[in-house]
C-alpha cells in the first residue's frame, strides 16, 4: 500500500463503553467502520447493515470456508466475523478502516496484517461493566454472568495489544483515543505513554484486574 491508511482495531470487554467513544470519534474523522457479520440475533435498535451483517449459521460458515473473512471467532455462542474484501478495498482507497472485535480475532487480524494499529479500552473496574450491564437490560443474568467472565479473560490479554486506553470519563477516552489515532496515522511518539509494554500501563491492567 503507497498510502498512509491504516487499519485501526479496537477491542474492549461488552458494557465497556467502546460503541459511545466510537461514535464520538467518528463524528470528526471519514473512517470506515467494518461491519461485521454475526450470528446472534439483533438487539433492539440494531439495524441489518448498519450495527451488524445479521446472518445465518450456515451462510457464515461457507463464507469461512471460502477465506471471505479477515478474521472470524466464536464468542458468547455466536459467531463474529470481518468481511476481508471491503477492508481491503477501503485501505487500498487511502481511507482508514476501524475494526471492534474482541481479543481472539484481533490477534488473528495482527497476524494476517502486522501493520494493524491494536487498541484496548479497559474499563475501570469489572464492577463497573456488571453496573453497565445490568443497567443496559437487554440480556439475562447468566448471559451477563458469561460477560463478565470472558471480560477478565479479555483485559488479562490488553498487554498483548499496541495501546491501551481506560473508558472512566468519557470526554478523556475520546482524547486519549484522538491521541493514539493521530499518533499512529503520523508514526511519531505522541502516544507511547499508552503503549502496552510500559509499566504504568501493566500496573493499570492489574488494577482492574484486581478489582474484579
Amino acid at each position: 500500500m503507497n498510502n498512509n491508511a491504516k487499519l485501526f482495531v479496537i477491542s474492549a470487554p461488552s458494557g465497556c463503553g467502546k460503541g459511545t467513544i466510537l461514535a464520538e470519534v467518528f463524528k470528526n474523522r471519514d473512517v470506515y467502520y467494518s461491519v461485521s457479520c454475526t450470528t446472534r440475533k439483533p438487539r433492539e435498535g440494531e439495524i441489518d447493515g448498519v450495527h451488524y451483517h445479521f446472518i445465518k449459521n450456515d451462510q457464515f460458515e461457507k463464507m469461512a470456508q471460502n477465506n471471505e473473512f479477515l478474521e472470524y471467532a466464536g464468542y458468547a455462542d455466536h459467531y463474529y466475523g470481518t468481511p476481508l474484501e471491503t477492508v481491503k478495498g477501503n485501505l487500498e482507497q487511502g481511507r482508514d478502516v476501524v475494526l471492534e472485535i474482541e481479543t481472539k480475532g484481533a490477534f488473528q487480524v495482527k497476524k494476517a496484517m502486522p501493520e494493524a494499529v491494536l487498541m484496548f479500552i479497559l474499563p475501570p473496574s469489572i464492577k463497573e461493566i456488571d453496573r453497565r450491564l445490568h443497567k443496559r437490560g437487554t440480556e439475562e443474568e447468566s448471559v451477563i454472568q458469561k460477560r463478565l467472565s470472558e471480560a477478565v479473560g479479555e483485559i488479562k490479554q490488553a498487554d498483548k495489544y499496541d495501546y491501551v486506553i481506560m473508558n472512566d470519563e468519557l470526554e478523556k477516552a475520546v482524547e486519549d483515543f484522538n491521541i493514539v489515532f493521530n499518533s499512529a496515522k503520523a508514526e511519531d511518539d505522541k502516544a507511547d505513554k499508552f503503549k502496552s509494554d510500559r509499566e504504568e500501563t501493566k500496573k493499570l491492567i492489574g488494577e482492574v484486574l484486581e478489582n474484579a
